[in-house]
């Protein structure tokens, strides 16, 4: 990590990372598979100027379908919102395709939370264009059914991943990412991968930026894509990983084991659904550290 030190609590020995920003994406709140739990609790630790949500947070395809909404899905929507209110963190919130239902709202603007299509991000090196990048998935733009199919087709591929990964577990091995697997198996056959690097790099020349940050096809990612520096920050369903952006200026994937780590917090397990409303005691937002 290039940031400053995390910032100890005296009272529980613990730490806060702070960062200038955080760039998180693909959480899909009502999906089962949805690690809302660790989210949550990476975004209470980690103090930060603004908090970019970008896209897909809400996966409301999953939802019109299935429901499956819960407890620690309300929790991350409180804990965004607790950020906000109680640390002045701004909020930017970019619609993605699994909650394009925002669309006949945008933009729309309350005090620090703005709920936008794309963002402008301003670094002292030069600018950042943020979207969620389904625009340029040539599946997503041109044949919305097919790609409404794919996502029943994952969903199930998470659920045969997670009898896969008892059975591993019993063995003694690591947990394995069949769905993952598939997924990027199938994107690379059909050259989509390459073709959407490629496609955001130019709509990032085109408006003037060194860089983009995206989402959308759970690929975590910090490269240079040609001139530009390309940024993907993966999910909060697999990969649990975010774009952090160090008080230096310079960007980093941070992913959500190496967040335990540097706080000396335990990760919350897999089947840990719902986060506690509030910090525990000794560790109320009252007594955070200032930002």
């Amino acid at each position: 990590m290039s940031a400053e030190a995390p910032v100890l609590n005296p009272a529980t020995g613990k730490s806060k990372l702070r960062f200038k920003t955080i760039f998180i994406s693909d959480v899909h709140l009502g999906m089962p598979d949805s690690k809302a739990a660790q989210a949550s609790h990476f975004l209470r630790h980690c103090l930060c100027d603004k908090l970019v949500l970008n896209g897909d947070i809400i996966d409301a395809w999953h939802l019109r379908r299935m429901g499956g909404w819960n407890k620690g899905h309300t929790n991350f929507i409180r804990t965004v919102l607790r950020k906000m209110e109680k640390e002045n963190t701004e909020i930017i919130y970019l619609r993605g395709n699994h909650d394009d239902v925002l669309d006949r709202f945008i933009p729309i603007q309350f005090e620090h939370f703005i709920i936008t299509d794309e963002h402008i991000h301003h670094t002292p090196t030069g600018d950042y264009l943020v979207v969620h990048g389904d625009g340029f998935d040539a599946v997503s733009t041109n044949h919305a059914w097919l790609a409404q199919l794919g996502g029943l087709g994952y969903n199930f591929l998470l659920r045969i991943n997670r009898l896969y990964n008892a059975y591993r577990g019993l063995r003694g091995k690591e947990p394995f990412s069949f769905s993952a697997w598939v997924k990027q198996k199938v994107k690379s056959t059909i050259g989509a991968v390459g073709k959407y690097e490629e496609q955001l790099q130019n709509l990032a020349r085109q408006r003037g930026c060194k860089g983009i940050i995206c989402g959308h096809i759970h690929k975590v990612d910090n490269k240079m894509v040609g001139s530009t520096h390309y940024l993907n920050s993966g999910d909060w369903v697999e990969s649990m990983t975010a774009i952090v952006e160090n008080l230096d200026g310079s960007f980093e994937i941070l992913g959500y084991a190496d967040f335990c780590r540097l706080t000396h917090r335990d990760p919350k397990g897999a089947v840990t659904e719902a986060e506690e409303e509030h910090p525990p005691a000794g560790e109320s937002e009252s007594s955070a550290i200032p930002m």
